[in-house]
């Protein structure tokens, strides 16, 4: 009996060139949700620029063209991020899809559980970096350059470009609880591995943090905490979905024996 259930799960394995396949089908998926979310970015990228000067760190924000291109690149800066914000669960969606057939039943609907979290993280750590870092960090130069006696002149491509600079990658680390206990579900992490390269990770966080605030000490570690209490929040659910896939994997493994015997 055990010689039939092994054949059976060899012949449910994938060649190569059609996993290729699968994986190309799921790329293209993406990239037709994302050109569709092109047109919607188009649209809301008014609305969006204005409520976002209007809510600027500052009251005397004049915004300047020093390029006849300015307001057309401006254009497709918002449109590419509406669209990658809304292409989000879609893309996530297509990643469980493509591992789906390597999973059990039962991890299938536990990971599937996770597509509209992702979104929802994202919006999370979007606000974190928007209504914290962001101020934080303009804030900053503007006291520098008022400490300067420099006349303060923003360009429009060069305002929108520093905030989205600080929102998209503290906005993206904000995934990283989700894609650990994906991972971790999956059985490809493990909270041992976690644990062997805290000291790296710590040390990414704590760079990313330096790099996306002002060089001042408090800044720092206002976004670097939260970061590393992510990260070990992330280390936490691993253990607990490594912890349920290892269990899974003992019944299934005494039920086989059963069988067989």
């Amino acid at each position: 009996m055990k010689k039939k259930l092994g054949s059976l799960q060899d012949d449910d394995w994938m060649p190569l060139t059609e996993h290729l396949g699968e994986l190309r089908k799921r790329i293209i998926y993406c990239l037709v949700v994302f050109a569709i979310g092109l047109i919607g970015g188009l649209l809301g990228a008014q609305p969006i620029f204005d409520y976002l000067v209007a809510a600027a760190p500052t009251s005397n924000l004049h915004l300047n063209a020093f390029s006849p291109w300015d307001a057309i690149g401006l254009y497709m800066k918002f449109a590419f991020a509406i669209s990658f914000i809304l292409a989000i669960p879609h893309t996530m969606f297509q990643l469980w899809a493509f591992v789906r057939p390597a999973l059990k039943k039962q991890e299938q609907k536990a990971t599937l559980r996770y597509v509209p979290w992702a979104f929802v993280m994202f919006l999370i750590g979007l606000a974190f970096s928007y209504f914290v870092v962001f101020p934080m960090a303009f804030l900053f130069t503007e006291k520098v350059s008022n400490n300067m006696g420099l006349e303060q002149t923003y360009g429009v491509m060069q305002y929108f470009s520093f905030l989205f600079n600080i929102l998209l990658p503290v906005s993206l680390l904000f995934e990283l609880p989700l894609i650990i206990l994906f991972l971790s579900r999956i059985g490809i992490l493990t909270p041992h591995t976690l644990k062997k390269v805290r000291k790296i990770a710590w040390f990414i966080l704590i760079l990313v943090a330096v790099s996306v605030t002002p060089p001042d000490v408090i800044s720092d570690i206002l976004v670097a905490v939260p970061l590393i209490l992510l990260y070990e929040f992330s280390v936490l659910l691993s253990k607990m979905a490594y912890g349920k896939r290892i269990k899974a994997q003992e019944k299934q493994d005494f039920g086989l024996e059963g069988y067989s015997n």
